[in-house]
């Protein structure tokens, strides 16, 4: 049976015993007290009550101790915690589904918590490449209303990764224009500096041609010079 998501993504249920458990357990414990009593005196007259009925009382409490949470964006089964975005799918199971979800072809990688006075459950389908888990099954009393509540609780981390995704875009197109700015200034500023270049090469070669003149003038005078030291 499929499920479809609603608004509210919260749920809350503690796995505790039916009263018949605690009425069986007490009774119990209450037989094997008076079996070691038997009628006799002193310390056997009390001390077994002391001990077994308290200990019943503890054990009873330890069983029905798993609470069963959807809040925050993920599932919590007593102290695993599962972020709902690798939620693939939510099935509901009655006792049947339960029986063959579990049965002897059930994948021995899948997270179990059951308690057998509870006949109902859900099956989470995993989609986390991380993680071997296939799938989780958790007992609970409400299985559609805890299916509506993760798959909400998925919807919800979806839809904030996709608005978290498009604020991003923005950002990373101002940060690619400010880069492809900066790429013309530095352009820019490499063509300056080769005109720079080219201009001074030119004031050199000027310079250069300049002094090739001086030359020449300098070789005309020295010339000059011994033709009228000849005539002398």
């Amino acid at each position: 049976m499929r499920v479809s998501s609603s608004p509210a993504a919260r749920y809350a249920e503690r796995l505790d015993l039916p009263w018949w458990l605690w009425l069986g357990g007490f009774a119990v414990a209450g037989l094997l007290a008076t079996e070691i009593w038997m009628g006799a005196s002193g310390v056997r007259a009390w001390l077994p009550f002391v001990l077994l009925l308290p200990a019943c009382l503890a054990s009873l409490l330890w069983l029905g101790r798993i609470r069963v949470a959807v809040d925050d964006g993920e599932l919590r089964v007593d102290d695993a915690r599962l972020p709902a975005r690798f939620v693939a799918d939510v099935i509901p199971l009655d006792a049947a589904g339960r029986r063959e979800v579990l049965g002897v072809g059930a994948d021995p990688l899948a997270f179990v918590i059951q308690r057998p006075w509870i006949p109902g459950a859900v099956q989470v389908v995993l989609d986390d490449p991380a993680d071997p888990t296939p799938f989780w099954v958790v007992s609970t009393r409400r299985p559609v209303k805890l299916a509506e509540a993760l798959l909400a609780a998925r919807d919800a981390a979806h839809t904030g990764r996709n608005t978290a995704d498009t604020g991003q875009d923005p950002a990373d197109t101002g940060q690619d224009t400010t880069h492809t700015d900066q790429d013309a200034a530095h352009t820019g500023q490499d063509t300056t500096h080769t005109d720079q270049d080219a201009a001074h090469t030119g004031q050199d070669a000027a310079h250069t041609g300049q002094d090739a003149a001086h030359t020449d003038q300098d070789a005309a005078d020295t010339g000059q010079d011994a033709a009228h030291t000849g005539h002398d």
